[in-house]
């Protein structure tokens, strides 16, 4: 079988325009799929922004919240029957919100706006310069250094702003896991200054933060909290919320349903094609074969290791591919949203792989089917 499969790679990359125009048609293929799985995973990443920063254990909200940009105000009681609550080691109120900057050279620009409960700071990002006690300043705010920092005019500790013309004072600069999916520089603050600073509704509790006394207490939580008409989620389930709302209720999941087809169907039609046209040209090598004496099981795995070999070169180059044009994107975009994680990698390998079945099986049935008597009458 060695001698058979080394005889098969020669017959393969000899021919080398087929050869090139499968490991196009494969790449091309493998590295849409893995640009749209980047894409779809970052800007899911990016949506949950303000989840992933602050990285409470449980949030209650209101049942019509589908994503964190778009929190529900809930009135003052909800965070007393909260803390009331079996199972809740403490619980504390969040703000989230946008505002209206002016900046020091009179400019404007929208930033989102985090209130961190004024005793325990729960959800403070990491500084990286500043002391974070500075939040409880006159006008005392945290700066995100992410990627729409420089929208702030890459603020130092000590740079100036209004709100609402109240002065805003930047204490510390701070370093977060996730930017946000709309490209708004973030601020924090003290819960008490941002309802301050900021006009609102009736109600300012964006979310409760909620820390169970253990992992078993969290669905006693959740049945307390839907008995007074509120939803409690864990963290992963409320990344998982934006993520089903972001796919069923907007075109984010219809658009990478179509680009994975598309991607499949150019990727098939390509290489399919390409390794038939490869077999035909070949049938009388293959004939050859069978008539000195080789059986079906040998130019099976001939054609298996053909198909195999072009799939996966096709896929590591587009993978490299996909993955540089990604490198180039984010060193010259900041924000750009498209992340690399082990399902983009799996996904265009399991399509890589029933490409190369199905080009198999279209030449395993051709090769059969030839007569050695047919090529040396031919």
């Amino acid at each position: 079988m060695k001698g058979i499969l080394k005889l098969a790679y020669k017959l393969l990359v000899n021919d080398k325009s087929k050869f090139a125009a499968l490991l196009v048609g494969m790449s091309f293929a493998v590295s849409l799929m893995m640009f749209v799985t980047c894409m779809f995973v970052g800007v899911m990443y990016h949506a949950s922004a303000t989840t992933i920063n602050i990285d409470a254990a449980m949030w209650v909200m209101d049942p019509g919240v589908e994503t964190p940009a778009n929190s529900i105000g809930m009135p003052d009681y909800v965070l007393d029957e909260v803390r009331s609550m079996l199972g809740v080691r403490y619980a504390v109120p969040v703000y989230s919100g946008t505002a209206q900057l002016k900046l020091a050279d009179g400019t404007y620009q929208s930033a989102s706006i985090i209130g961190l409960d004024d005793s325990s700071l729960l959800g403070r990002p990491t500084l990286t310069h500043g002391n974070i006690q500075d939040i409880y300043a006159e006008s005392g705010f945290i700066a995100v250094d992410d990627a729409d920092f420089s929208k702030l005019e890459n603020p130092h500790i000590g740079s100036e702003f209004y709100l609402n013309d109240h002065r805003g004072l930047v204490v510390g600069i701070a370093k977060v896991p996730s930017s946000s999916l709309f490209g708004l520089p973030t601020l924090y603050t003290t819960y008490q200054r941002a309802i301050q600073y900021i006009p609102n509704p009736r109600y300012t509790i964006s979310y409760v933060l909620v820390q169970p006394k253990s992992p078993s207490d969290i669905p006693e939580i959740k049945r307390q909290a839907q008995a007074v008409g509120y939803l409690a989620l864990t963290k992963n389930e409320f990344i998982k919320r934006t993520t089903h709302f972001y796919v069923y209720h907007t075109g984010v999941g219809t658009n990478l349903l179509i680009m994975t087809v598309v991607s499949f169907v150019i990727g098939l039609s390509i290489s399919g094609q390409t390794f038939y046209a490869f077999i035909l040209e070949n049938l009388e090598r293959f004939g050859a074969l069978k008539a000195i004496g080789a059986t079906s099981r040998e130019l099976i795995g001939m054609i298996l290791f053909q198909a195999a070999f072009a799939s996966l070169v096709g896929y590591g180059l587009g993978i490299g591919l996909c993955t540089g044009v990604i490198a180039l994107a984010k060193y010259r975009l900041p924000q750009y949203a498209a992340m690399i994680t082990y399902p983009s990698l799996v996904l265009p390998f399991v399509m890589a792989l029933i490409i190369t079945a199905i080009s198999s099986y279209v030449g395993v049935r051709r090769v059969l089917q030839v007569e050695p008597f047919d090529i040396f009458r031919g």
